[in-house]
C-alpha cells in the first residue's frame, strides 16, 4: 500500500475519491452524476483551500482517502493559536477495510496537524467510524450546537 499527500497533480484522483466517498456515505447509486458546479467547487477547494489530503493507493487503484481542513479562528484560552482543523471524507474502499488503511491516513493527518500547531481536530463520524476515532484519542462531545444556514 502506498500512502501519499495529494498534490494538484492528483486532481483527478482526488475528485474520483471524493465522488466514491460521497456515493458510499450517502448510499447513492454508482452511476449518480454530481453537478458540474459541485465538481468545480471541489476542484477549487483542493487547489486553493487550506487542506491536506492523504491518498492510499494499491497498484494505482484508490484504496482510501482522508482530508484535513484547517481553520483559523479567534484565539481562546484553551486554543491560544486559534488554529483548529476538521477531519473530513475519511473513506476506505470495502476491498481494503480492516487492514489499517483508515488508521494510517488519519494518523498521518493528525501528525501533520500537530506540526502545524493545531490545537483541536473535530469531525463528523458515522457509527461505523466511531470506534476507530476513539482508539486514536477522539472523544464524543456534546459541547457544540449547530445552526445550518441552507442557501436556497
Amino acid at each position: 500500500m502506498q500512502y501519499k499527500y495529494a498534490t494538484a497533480d492528483d486532481m483527478e484522483l482526488l475528485i474520483r475519491s471524493r465522488e466514491e466517498t460521497l456515493r458510499a456515505v450517502n448510499r447513492l447509486p454508482e452511476d449518480y452524476a454530481f453537478s458540474e458546479e459541485f465538481l468545480e467547487a471541489s476542484r477549487e477547494y483542493f487547489r486553493e483551500g487550506d487542506q491536506t489530503t492523504v491518498l492510499a493507493l494499491e497498484e494505482g487503484r484508490i484504496a482510501g482517502c482522508a482530508t484535513m481542513c484547517y481553520i483559523d479562528m479567534m484565539p481562546t484560552f484553551s486554543h491560544p493559536s486559534g488554529r483548529r482543523a476538521h477531519l473530513m471524507n475519511v473513506y476506505t474502499h470495502p476491498d481494503f477495510r480492516r487492514q489499517g488503511v483508515g488508521r494510517t491516513m488519519v494518523s498521518m493527518l493528525i501528525d501533520e496537524s500537530r506540526d502545524r500547531g493545531i490545537t483541536e481536530i473535530s469531525l463528523d463520524a458515522t457509527e461505523a467510524g466511531r470506534p476507530l476515532y476513539r482508539t486514536l484519542g477522539f472523544r464524543d462531545s456534546d459541547e457544540c450546537m449547530v445552526l445550518e444556514l441552507n442557501q436556497e
